[in-house]
């Protein structure tokens, strides 16, 4: 039964290294899109669409249920209960590789913002954006990317 619990420990752990890996991928594309005076052949639009559904996938999957109870999928099949009564149950520890993707997160939330007042995008890609930056103010617990969020939602008012 240890061993297991160390495999499982060891294994969520290589998740978590790639999940910051391809975090901070993201965020390194961002920061050369953003920066001063970059040429057009920059702007890679498919490279835009993959940041953004990394973005969403894991403040979908990952962040907003570690900051939200409500968010929570109950891996027993348990009874329903309100949204009350998961945040009352809720403890407000997080593992410090979750804390640091959410800053990496809303760095890259941020920057997109940069992003729109740089490069014009496809209609499609602001629809992605414009859920990305609504979608948190929905979510209790993410005050941090409810600030970019509202960064975001003007910078896609404004293109």
């Amino acid at each position: 039964n240890n061993d297991t619990e160390d495999e499982e420990r060891l294994w969520r752990d290589l998740i978590m290294e790639r999940v910051t890996k391809s975090a901070d991928a993201c965020l390194t594309a961002i920061n050369i899109m953003t920066s001063p005076n970059m040429p057009k052949a920059v702007y890679i639009e498919d490279v835009i669409e993959r940041v953004i559904q990394y973005t969403k996938f894991h403040l979908q999957n990952t962040l907003y249920p570690q900051y939200d109870p409500v968010y929570r999928v109950d891996p027993h099949g348990g009874g329903v209960l309100s949204s009350k009564a998961k945040r009352a149950k809720c403890s407000t520890h997080k593992q410090r590789v979750i804390v640091m993707l959410y800053n990496k997160v809303c760095d890259i939330v941020s920057s997109l913002s940069e992003l729109l007042e740089i490069q014009l995008l496809t209609d499609t890609t602001i629809l992605q954006v414009s859920s990305m930056g609504i979608t948190p103010f929905f979510v209790e617990n993410v005050s941090e990317l409810q600030l970019c969020a509202i960064k975001l939602v003007t910078a896609v008012s404004n293109s």
